[in-house]
């Protein structure tokens, strides 16, 4: 939201304009003093909850201006939350290998498949033996080795499998479930930041000048809810005669007094218009115009 200004009457002596123009009838020019004020808004709609501040207060950056309704907010990180957690142990179940009781049941079958092939080989021996002796027939010697060749890769097989439980998932899927982390961190992240956002804090120093709306009242994404004018965003604006500014610098000097106020303020010249002034449709003229405002105090 653009800054708006709110002013007040003074009076500002420019020592530069003053020793330049001796035939000035006043040492004074006439200006007002404007403040360029900061409006907190929520970048999410709401019901205003709580109004920590009110008109006059003087707040230091940080301090909570107001709350904003926040139960969908906080569901939505609550559930984004499980979700990361869900998306974790999944990845962490896709790096193990089997489990030890997995492991264990392997173990024996090898130990018993081993065994099997050791008698296996044995029978096969002996079955040979009777054979060249002519005492069991070709089809007893066949049947040994093929029970035999079976008892071979079934340890073949088991050692394999062992080998493979050691391992985690395949590293597409480890890929996969890594990605889906990222993706429900990134949504936790998202939900974080609109619970946050919820709870307006001041931006920096500065006075409360206004509120602009009551807790119970519907917030629309956007809109200012209260306005603050923080000190060094007040500003004296004054017309110069076109004769004179040649003389203004910036950085020069100034005086400023104001009405209420016992003592001037010191401040400086921070800009100077690159061209002329309209003003009520007119050309600058050469003498300063004069501007009324209410002599209220500045902030």
């Amino acid at each position: 939201m653009k800054n708006s200004y709110r002013a007040w009457s003074c009076l500002i002596l420019l020592p530069a304009v003053l020793t330049s123009c001796e035939k000035s009838p006043t040492d004074r020019l006439q200006g007002y003093v404007e403040g360029e004020f900061v409006y907190p808004a929520p970048p999410i709609a709401g019901k205003l909850t709580k109004l920590a501040v009110k008109r006059g207060d003087q707040v230091k950056a940080g301090d909570l201006l107001f709350t904003i309704e926040n139960t969908l907010q906080k569901a939505a990180y609550d559930e984004a939350a499980q979700q990361v957690q869900q998306a974790q142990a999944t990845l962490a179940d896709a790096k193990k290998g089997r489990r030890p009781s997995e492991i264990q049941s392997l173990q024996a079958q090898l130990s018993q498949s081993r065994e099997a092939m050791s008698l296996s080989a044995k029978e096969l021996a002996r079955q040979e033996n009777l054979r060249t002796s002519g005492a069991v027939p070709e089809e007893s010697l066949d049947r040994a080795r093929s029970l035999n060749e079976q008892n071979r890769f079934r340890v073949a097989q088991i050692e394999a499998e062992m080998a493979t439980a050691d391992l985690g998932a395949r590293a597409d899927q480890i890929a996969a479930a890594e990605a889906e982390v990222k993706a429900r961190e990134a949504t936790l992240a998202k939900a974080e930041w609109d619970l946050q956002q919820t709870r307006q804090t001041a931006p920096a120093a500065g006075l409360i000048d206004d509120t602009l709306y009551n807790v119970g009242e519907w917030i629309a994404a956007g809109r200012p809810v209260i306005s603050l004018l923080p000190p060094g965003q007040v500003r004296v604006r004054l017309f110069v005669p076109e004769t004179e500014i040649i003389h203004v610098h910036l950085g020069d000097a100034a005086q400023v007094s104001i009405d209420g106020m016992p003592q001037p303020v010191q401040g400086e010249v921070s800009f100077i218009s690159p061209g002329r002034i309209h003003a009520a449709g007119d050309l600058q003229p050469r003498k300063p115009r004069q501007i009324g405002f209410h002599g209220r105090t500045p902030l």
